[in-house]
């Protein structure tokens, strides 16, 4: 089944949201593993600033330490999704799907390639272009031209084909916060926003009907709220 509960679940901590995500996902997989009705999950958040580190990522990449990270009111988590490092704060959305992919036809690279289509459909809609770069996961604005920079990060996990974790957009996000870092571990490419590219805060209401919308479009998702 393609049923989906989309949850706003407004700007809440990451550890918070985390905790929910694994409580959904093992939901999911129980009905699953059942052959019970289930549903879906998709859902949207702002979070409080963090820095979070995939399983992958390199410690390294994190530039400052822990007395600076508390005078940035920011905390650092590692986490079981792919990918380096990177941030979260007021202003960008994050998405996370808890979805089972075999009820979708989809493998976890078509997945992500989803993903990131929804994602540069969504900005398209405000004349920004943005694409692929080989290699590096998410959507970039300008990927092979030293002005490379990235708008979206994307990480996701996978447990018996159910998935959790997801993408973050920068939408009116405080791109200072990424001076504090190598983003997902590039040490050469920059990072933006909507807000950044457009030279104006963007509504966020209006970026989440978008990417909601995105989502019914290229995956088939029928929403219950």
């Amino acid at each position: 089944m393609r049923d989906t509960q989309w949850i706003d679940l407004g700007c809440k901590s990451y550890r918070e949201v985390w905790e929910l995500q694994e409580n959904l996902l093992e939901a999911v997989k129980t009905a699953k593993l059942n052959k019970t009705s289930k549903k879906n999950y998709l859902l949207f958040v702002e979070h409080d600033p963090v820095y979070t580190l995939g399983k992958s990522g390199n410690e390294a990449n994190m530039l400052i330490d822990a007395i600076r990270l508390r005078a940035e009111h920011a905390e650092f988590i590692k986490v079981d999704r792919g990918g380096d490092i990177t941030f979260h704060g007021p202003g960008q959305l994050v998405v996370y799907p808890i979805i089972d992919l075999e009820a979708f036809g989809l493998g976890v690279k078509e997945y992500v390639d989803t993903l990131e289509e929804i994602v540069i459909r969504t900005i398209a809609d405000y004349g920004v272009v943005g694409k692929r770069l080989a290699g590096a996961t998410g959507v970039w604005l300008e990927p092979e031209t030293p002005r490379a920079r990235k708008i979206c990060a994307i990480g996701v996990k996978c447990s018996r084909y159910v998935t959790m974790h997801g993408f973050a957009l920068n939408v009116n996000t405080d791109l200072n916060y990424f001076n504090y870092i190598h983003p997902c571990g590039f040490v050469d490419k920059g990072v933006s926003s909507l807000q950044k590219e457009l030279g104006q805060p963007v509504d966020m209401a209006e970026v989440k009907e978008k990417v909601k919308s995105y989502f019914h479009s290229l995956l088939g998702t029928t929403f219950c709220e």
